[in-house]
């Protein structure tokens, strides 16, 4: 992926292998963050890092957070045993 800092609707589909409209619906459902300016969006090159898995969104990290904790609640005691082998 090239060195810029944000990529246009289009740029951003031919990247992701999708057509600009399916890119505009994925903003429009806050699939992917953009920031509008005028009549463009730009899309910060860290979204794409995260829509296309190399880092973690911050939706992904509460997730992710969430399920550590509920597993901690349920399994804390097993996982202490397990840790002390």
């Amino acid at each position: 992926m090239e060195t810029k800092e944000y990529f246009t609707i289009t740029e951003a589909g031919q990247i992701l292998g999708i057509s600009r409209v399916a890119v505009f619906k994925k903003i429009k459902k806050n699939e992917i963050r953009a920031i509008k300016i005028g009549r463009m969006f730009a899309i910060p090159k860290e979204e794409f890092d995260s829509f296309l898995g190399k880092t973690l969104g911050q939706a992904q990290k509460a997730l992710i957070d969430e399920a550590v904790k509920k597993t901690v609640a349920e399994y804390g005691r097993t996982l202490e045993l397990l840790g002390r082998n």
